[in-house]
């Protein structure tokens, strides 16, 4: 017999892992409640909708892929270990790489994910930006340099997308970023 409840972190945890697989049709809550070996009316406990389910799942990506290395990069002690932490934690492969990639489709019919995603971007670029300037660039090569290797990361996660990463690929990614960013 399931369970009557699961906690509110486990749903998380399975429509974030569901969502990076499968984008917006993984997350069916009867499906969800039978991997989680729950009653469905559990999901409805800790969330009103499917759309709320959604905004939190949202909120724990912006937690866990930019906050969270927002930090651990600002424990650094020099804005150059800060940038090669950054370069380390963002360009290492992890397992809900695809999230980024099913939530900027899902933004194509909901407009204020959209506009949560170009605030999470530009947050992510500025905060490239004002560390390059740490690390002795001019404003304008820090805004310029910071545009590129956003770019650069999206390429490259795309690009490794369905395939192991090297274990040398910190050694590779330096090669390339050093082609406009010294470190």
């Amino acid at each position: 017999m399931p369970k009557i409840i699961a906690k509110k972190q486990d749903w998380i945890n399975l429509g974030y892992k569901l969502f990076s697989e499968q984008g917006i049709k993984g997350i069916v809550v009867e499906k969800m409640a039978k991997k989680l070996k729950v009653n469905k009316s559990s999901f409805y406990w800790h969330f009103k909708t499917k759309k709320e389910f959604i905004q939190q799942l949202i909120e724990f990506w912006i937690s866990n892929e930019t906050e969270q290395i927002i930090r651990l990069t600002n424990n650094q002690s020099s804005s150059t270990q800060k940038f090669k932490t950054l370069i380390a934690e963002t360009y290492k492969k992890k397992p809900f790489l695809d999230f980024n990639f099913y939530l900027k489709r899902y933004a194509r019919k909901e407009k204020k994910t959209q506009l949560i995603i170009d605030k999470i971007d530009d947050q992510r670029i500025e905060y490239v930006e004002n560390l390059l300037r740490e690390m002795g660039y001019s404003t304008q090569d820090a805004n310029i340099k910071s545009a590129l290797l956003y770019k650069h990361l999206i390429g490259y996660h795309e690009m490794i997308r369905y395939k192991k990463q090297s274990i040398d690929y910190l050694r590779e990614i330096k090669i390339e970023i050093n082609q406009f960013i010294k470190y």
